[in-house]
């Protein structure tokens, strides 16, 4: 945040050792992660000359033949693969909650739709799941502000699990780490803030899609969650 070439210098330097080792694609499953990294490898295809400085800076040339892909984007190549591997379907109506560093810039990321994206709807609904139209898909959570200004992240986040909460979902799935940690652990501090007392669990979307293959609840790691996210028990 402080040194520009140094925010370029660190993930051109996993984009060159991607390339050193031949590979053609980076999957980046945390958001910010890949936004850095889409965004690093933009900046030096438009600028030759910063491109030339940072190799310097790296020892390491950078030719930009990676590309960097996340993981909704991998998930949704293979959809109907996932439809056919479906156990027990997710049977749940859920909001699909993208966050803004996965689609944000639009022009640099170059990854769905910013505004209405629906690759993480399109996933769940192979995994059996009814995925709602709502408000609030790529809204800011407040991200690392979580600890510092706590109380603006708990009425950021506020806004995201009352509008899926308004729109009748029973589940928030996300795909970005910070946003799960968010809307998850800060919840009595989104629920003060909101007067309410929201207990939607918030699942990644390979926990969704995990329970939907058949996967124990504990090897998906659901007993960690805040906000109880364990399916209820079969009906005897």
């Amino acid at each position: 945040m402080l040194d520009h070439k140094l925010s370029l210098a660190l993930p051109a330097r996993i984009l060159a050792q991607a390339e050193a080792a031949g590979l053609t694609e980076i999957l980046a499953p945390c958001a910010a992660c890949f936004n850095r990294l889409v965004s690093a490898r933009d900046a030096l295809e438009k600028d030759p000359v910063l491109a030339k400085e940072i190799e310097g800076v790296i020892d390491l040339p950078v030719t930009g033949n990676v590309r960097v892909v996340n993981i909704l984007e991998v998930l949704d190549r293979h959809r109907d693969e996932i439809a056919a591997r479906i156990a027990t379907p997710f049977a749940r109506k859920v909001a699909c909650y993208y966050g803004c560093l996965l689609v944000r810039p639009p022009r640099v990321v170059k990854f769905d739709r910013p505004e209405d994206p629906r690759s993480m709807d399109r996933i769940m609904t192979a995994a059996g799941a009814t995925s709602l139209d709502w408000n609030f898909k790529t809204e800011c959570c407040g991200a690392a502000f979580s600890v510092t200004r706590t109380d603006l992240v708990a009425r950021m986040s506020g806004t995201i699990v009352g509008g899926a909460v308004k729109a009748g979902a029973e589940a928030i799935i996300v795909a970005c780490p910070m946003c799960q940690s968010n809307l998850d652990m800060r919840r009595p501090e989104i629920n003060a803030s909101l007067g309410a007392d929201h207990r939607i669990p918030v699942l990644f979307v390979t926990q969704a899609l995990g329970l939907a293959m058949g996967i124990d609840a504990t090897k998906l790691g659901l007993q960690r969650h805040m906000v109880p996210a364990m399916p209820a028990p079969a009906a005897v």
